[in-house]
Parts: C-alpha cells; structure tokens; sequence
C-alpha cells in the first residue's frame, strides 16, 4: 500500500503535485535543488529536507518532477530506494531520455508517468496522468495519480509510451497556443481590438477554452508562468526529434520550434503566451 511519497523536484508543477498529495492524505517529503521553492510546502504537511537521499530513505514511491533528463539522472544517479519503492518519473523527457532513466531505475520499478496540464491543475489534483509500466505496479501508484489526476491513462506497458502519448499531445498545445498567438497578433496588425478574435470564435465549432485562456494573457500581457516558454522550446525539440524517429514530416514543428525560441530570447522564464512576441506585434 502506498503510504509515504518523496517528491523530487518543487518547480512550478512539483509543488502543486505535492500539496494534492497531501490533501489526499498521504505522507510527503520534499526536496527541491533551490530549497526556497520547497520550504513552503512545510506549511501545507510536508516534511522538507535538503538531501535527496534523506527524501527518498523512507518512501513507498518517489516522484521526480523535474525539467530534463539530464537534471533527473543527475539528481537520481547514486541514490539508493527502499526495497519496494516504485519510482514514478513525471517529467518530460523523451525517447531517448525516459530510456535512460529505465536503465537508471535498474531493478527498482519505474513507471514512465508524464502529466498533461499546467500550474492549475496540478495545484488542484485535476492534471491528466499519461502512464506507461507494468500491469503490476498499477495498483501500488494509484493513490498518488489519484491525488495528482483527474483521470489516468495508460498508454502501455513499456517504458517510453507514456512520453511517446505526452510528445503527442504537446504537439498539439504548442501548435494551438502558437496559432492563437498569430491570430492575436494578425488581428492587432489590421488595426482591430485584438478581443475581437476571441469574441468572434467564442462558443463556435472552432473555440477552444486553452485559446480563450492563452489568448486573453497574450492580449493582457500577463506573462505570469504558468508552462514556461523554456519548457516550449524543450519540448518542442523533443517533438521535433520523435518526428524525426516517427517519420512524420516535421516542417510544421520546426517552425513552431523557431518562433518559441525566438519569444523565449526576450524572457525564458515567461508563460508561453509570450510566444506572440515573436509575430511581431
């Protein structure tokens, strides 16, 4: 039964993740690299520590919630988990990533669990959980995608399906929130309330509400990180290198790649609605 969870990694969804842990009842201790980010969570139940393997030492499950691949091997590498302890590795990190990590895991069980949502969700245990392990482990990690998730979906048995499902599903957020961008800014250009856009798809066949929410922050200029246009460009090139694997064409995804990196030059720790600075208005 899972009882006690280490959340590796408090970023801007880590820390939502681990406060719905929490709500849900179960033990939870934290470790962030910069440790201001975890230190208030103590104030919602968890016990925070400085060393990740003091994180981990007890705990049924572990977390890890981080950037890339490389920051998750790092922190990872050398770390010794209870006998039991079923590692659950959310962050977005690709084919080749989430394959190195698996051999990481070693014989530790890892489940390669990816989430689709942004900070609200994860504050509010509303996020979608994009799951890929063994048949066995499900049960044991069901409370924790329970208390993170709204629903789970399991993509598979193998490490690597859950990425390949999140790759997929990013590919559309990118290219959505990119192509609201253009028309926002395409509608400024002509001389027209950039509002009026939005108003005109409102409640049609073609709405959407990520566009009405990205939209509304692109025109406001609220830029307030809520998936960070650094973690666009990342993604992207993992798309980018998954389409490649896929032989799919990728012109699209390489424009949407450069226009990202372009909006992420004026300020990489931005929302990605920021990436409407790119089409120049």
């Amino acid at each position: 039964m899972t009882e006690s969870v280490a959340v590796l990694g408090t970023g801007m969804m880590g820390a939502g993740m681990a406060r719905s842990l929490l709500r849900a009842g179960l033990a939870v201790t934290v470790w962030n690299r910069s440790a201001e980010k975890a230190r208030p969570l103590a104030e919602n139940g968890a016990v925070v520590v400085e060393d990740p393997a003091e994180a981990v030492a007890n705990a049924d499950v572990v977390l890890t919630v981080l950037f890339d691949a490389d920051s998750t091997a790092e922190v990872m590498s050398g770390l010794s988990l209870p006998d039991g302890a079923v590692w659950v590795q959310s962050g977005t990190v690709g084919l080749a990533g989430t394959g190195r990590l698996a051999e990481l895991a070693g014989a530790t069980p890892f489940v390669d669990a990816p989430v689709l949502g942004t900070r609200k969700p994860a504050e509010e245990g509303k996020l979608t959980v994009l799951a890929a392990g063994p048949l066995a482990l499900r049960e044991r990690v069901g409370p924790v995608f329970d208390a993170i998730g709204a629903r789970t979906v399991w993509a598979g048995e193998r490490p690597g399906d859950g990425q390949r499902l999140k790759l997929a599903a990013n590919s559309w957020v990118l290219s959505i929130t990119a192509a609201t961008a253009q028309a926002v800014a395409l509608t400024r250009g002509l001389g027209l309330a950039p509002e009026a856009f939005l108003d005109v798809i409102s409640g049609g066949a073609v709405d959407s509400s990520y566009a009405q929410l990205k939209g509304r922050a692109m025109i406001a200029e609220d830029y307030t990180p809520s998936f960070g246009i650094d973690g666009a460009v990342k993604d992207a090139d993992l798309i980018l290198t998954a389409m490649r694997e896929a032989g799919t064409d990728d012109r699209l995804m390489r424009a949407l790649h450069e226009q990202y990196r372009v909006a992420a030059d004026h300020g990489g720790t931005d929302d990605m609605a920021a990436v409407v600075r790119a089409f120049g208005t």
